[in-house]
């Protein structure tokens, strides 16, 4: 008999199409399919706009989540300031599924990877704070936002990872890594629950574990897009999914 693969709840994203009957569509970039199903795990879209009792009803039958990068959250969500100019492509429907999301994983230990705007997400969802724009709020910032290159796996900068953490664990060193860069907001303020497990050379936080959980990993750099520049990035996604199949 063959052995079931884990089944993982990976969140969408809106599209809007035409102009004078415009139409919605909800989708994920094929990287990160692709990076669960080489992982061993069987990428299932959620879409957004469902209900809380068909939300519910299938998140009962995932084995793992995943939340993948996009756009701004909502600076009403963690406190912040409404009238930044410099937060873009808010999706109301996409944030409340992803904190749901969020916050289901951590409270029913279900095996969790956000990646890029899914550390925002998770952070935010148990009780944290953002910089709406890390260039120009965070002190000594660098820069983070390479999207102009449209090289998404162009490797900005190192992270520290922290020895003896789950990530460290994962990809087997605690050397520092190379990383791509693809993001302008960032954790400001650290939900009670989260620890760091890696930094950027100005500080920022580039990764973050949830305590007390047998996985829940979030990184601030896109490893889907890494797989072939830096294959230590695959750990990541075979962690998870190992995670998911229990």
């Amino acid at each position: 008999m063959t052995r079931t693969r884990p089944l993982i709840g990976c969140s969408t994203y809106r599209r809007t199409l035409g102009d004078t009957q415009p139409i919605d569509m909800f989708g994920l970039m094929s990287t990160y399919t692709e990076a669960v199903g080489a992982a061993g795990g069987l990428p299932m879209l959620i879409p957004l706009g469902l209900t809380a009792d068909e939300l519910l009803a299938l998140v009962q039958r995932l084995d793992g989540i995943l939340l993948p990068g996009g756009g701004d959250i909502a600076p009403a969500e963690y406190g912040g300031d409404e009238s930044d100019q410099t937060v873009r492509s808010i999706d109301p429907d996409r944030d409340a599924l992803e904190l749901w999301l969020a916050r289901y994983a951590a409270a029913n230990d279900v095996p969790l990877l956000a990646i890029c705007r899914g550390i925002q997400v998770v952070n935010v969802a148990l009780g944290g704070s953002l910089w709406e724009d890390i260039y120009q709020s965070m002190p000594g910032a660098i820069v983070h936002d390479y999207n102009s290159r449209n090289e998404r796996d162009y490797l900005a900068h190192d992270v520290t990872v922290a020895p003896g953490s789950c990530l460290a664990g994962v990809l087997q060193t605690s050397d520092p890594i190379p990383v791509n860069s693809l993001h302008h907001q960032g954790i400001r303020r650290l939900a009670t629950g989260l620890t760091t497990v890696a930094t950027a050379p100005d500080g920022l936080i580039e990764a973050v574990e949830l305590r007390d959980h047998p996985f829940a990993l979030a990184v601030q750099w896109h490893p889907e897009a890494m797989l072939e520049r830096v294959p230590l990035m695959r750990r990541l996604f075979r962690g998870f999914v190992q995670a998911a199949g229990g």
